[in-house]
């Protein structure tokens, strides 16, 4: 194959990647009973374990007021819970549910044991490639996002 057509059929996989992720996520979010913003959230708030609403905000690219507005239907869904910070009594920490916590791992652990399966048969250096990749292609994507927000 020529390499012209190996950077058209990676493009292609990328594509077919992204829309497959996008399928699972909204399965997701089904299975969540939330819209695809608020799945976000939950992963956002179960990487970090607990995040203040102005962080979330942040992570999230949300305004102050959707992610109050969306904290609260979180809240009310029984996925998310408010407290006051410990250190800084004006803030407010959220954190996920044991039930949400629950439910996360049971939609989203098969898919990261089947993932860490298959990415277990490369061999150091082909995972070194593929990080590679990955990395370029997050950084290139979250450009693009600024480009488009920018227009």
């Amino acid at each position: 194959m020529s390499k012209q057509s190996l950077v058209t059929e990676a493009t292609h996989a990328a594509a077919a990647f992204g829309a497959a992720n996008d399928v699972v996520d909204e399965a997701a979010a089904a299975a969540f009973g939330v819209n695809r913003t608020d799945l976000r959230i939950i992963g956002l708030v179960a990487a970090a374990g607990s995040l203040t609403a102005g962080r979330l905000a942040t992570e999230a690219n949300l305004s102050p007021a959707a992610t109050t507005t969306a904290i609260q239907r979180l809240t009310n869904a029984g996925h998310l819970t408010r407290r006051t910070d410990a250190d800084d009594r004006r803030r407010a920490v959220v954190e996920l549910t044991p039930t949400a916590a629950e439910l996360l791992e049971e939609v989203y652990g098969p898919i990261e044991r089947a993932g860490r399966a298959l990415l277990a048969e490369y061999t150091p250096e082909q995972l070194e490639l593929v990080i590679e990749v990955l990395r370029k292609g997050e950084r290139m994507q979250l450009a693009e996002a600024e480009r488009i927000r920018a227009r």
